[in-house]
């Protein structure tokens, strides 16, 4: 009797979308180490391929430009660091609003001292607040996307101070918060000074107590 050849097992096909996000993943990875390591001037489309083991192809098949690769990857890491938050029990990120104004705004400032000076976010926030002064698409997205949401909890906080009468009511949140926000961001940036929860504190104290005589 001539025994019939078994048929190959048919193999499922390649899941596309699962690799593409694979591809995707290692990308990001790629191209916020590589910015870590060398600095943005030295990370070019070339590396961040290599490093990911991917085609350059693939990454100009879906970003037009470095910046493009970096801002999106820094944007999942910050949604991945709101997810582990909320995997670990935390509320999501809210201003607090003990009734102590000066106290609220100093433990924010805190936090943002905390999350400019760890290595993971420093490099790749520092090369995109710095490509977004020349580049004004890529600076509108990093503002609208990453700014201006963290800005508008300081215009709520505020307004709610307004209500309890511990801020005057002709102030203009949105100009009052950048007394805060941008001595600190110009330090960190430039580099003209050392950042510390001392120098934030010493900012809300001046802002909100003024220079002169009282």
């Amino acid at each position: 009797m001539v025994q019939k050849s078994a048929q190959p097992s048919q193999k499922p096909a390649p899941n596309s979308t699962r690799r593409s996000e694979r591809s995707r993943r290692a990308i990001y990875d790629a191209a916020l180490a590589l910015v870590s390591e060398v600095g943005y001037p030295k990370t070019t489309i070339e590396g961040i391929a290599a490093r990911a083991g991917v085609g350059k192809q693939t990454i100009y098949r879906w970003w037009p430009s470095k910046a493009d690769v970096l801002l999106e990857a820094f944007l999942d890491l910050s949604e991945q660091a709101s997810e582990l938050a909320a995997k670990e029990g935390q509320e999501p990120f809210e201003f607090p609003d003990t009734g102590d104004l000066a106290a609220d705004l100093k433990f924010v400032l805190r936090a943002t001292v905390d999350e400019l000076l760890n290595p993971r976010f420093e490099a790749p926030s520092r090369a995109l607040a710095a490509e977004g002064v020349v580049n004004e698409q890529l600076g509108a997205v990093f503002v609208s996307k990453l700014l201006e949401p963290s800005l508008q909890l300081y215009v709520q906080r505020l307004r709610s101070a307004q209500d309890q009468g511990a801020v005057r009511p002709e102030i203009d949140p949105r100009i009052a918060l950048e007394l805060f926000v941008s001595p600190l961001a110009q330090r960190w940036l430039q580099h003209t000074g050392p950042i510390s929860y001392e120098y934030v504190d010493t900012l809300v104290d001046y802002a909100l107590h003024g220079l002169t005589p009282r």
